[in-house]
């Protein structure tokens, strides 16, 4: 397994062991242990499935559990208000690929992790944080919070910080440049590009 902060993702973490009292207290706490219960069975048969496989099995959970609308406009940032709707369309579509690729690519064994889910989520605004720690025999745990959003009728991901990392705010330092030298088309080859070398 592949742990890389800083992609995501999302990057996303594992868990035999999530509390059962997350999911009964709070809505988005049972989101990312649905989430986490979905990877951990990819990981278990990562070598069987191969990239492809990973990729194919983690695209339902990650359409679930993320909202990739809201994670690429902020991802792009305000060139986004300048985006036709197909243009909008397509970038979402290629966000949504790198990030699951880059769970079928960072996640591709298993040694026995686990997800801790911490019950008490916070609430700040509209938002909810849910912290949880990625437990791997040998190794120090590592920090993950989800900040959750209500969008159609349900609480999705629309970031993922990895200790003090925002996913989005690398996300937005990555996009930078194709960016700016080729617009929209830019940004969706560049997207397209990598999510083709992490499934390779």
């Amino acid at each position: 397994m592949r742990f890389v902060g800083t992609t995501l993702t999302l990057a996303a973490m594992l868990c035999a062991s999530v509390p059962a009292v997350a999911a009964q207290a709070d809505p988005a706490a049972a989101k990312i242990e649905a989430f986490d219960g979905a990877l951990l069975e990819t990981m278990k048969g990562a070598k069987a499935l191969g990239p492809m496989g990973r990729y194919r099995k983690m695209a339902p959970a990650v359409d679930a559990a993320f909202d990739m609308a809201t994670m690429t406009q902020y991802s792009v940032g305000p060139a986004w208000t300048t985006f036709t709707p197909a243009q909008k369309t397509t970038l979402i579509a290629a966000f949504t690929r790198l990030s699951v690729a880059s769970y079928a690519h960072n996640f591709d064994g298993y040694s026995g992790e686990r997800f801790d889910i911490d019950p008490a989520v916070q609430t700040r605004g509209t938002d909810k944080i849910v912290s949880t720690h990625l437990v791997q025999p040998g190794k120090a745990p590592v920090s993950l919070l989800y900040r959750m959003r209500q969008s159609g009728g349900s609480w999705r991901i629309i970031d993922v910080y990895y200790g003090a990392i925002s996913q989005l705010t690398t996300r937005r330092s990555d996009f930078a440049r194709p960016l700016a030298t080729g617009g929209a088309a830019g940004l969706i080859a560049h997207l397209n590009s990598s999510s083709d070398g992490l499934l390779k």
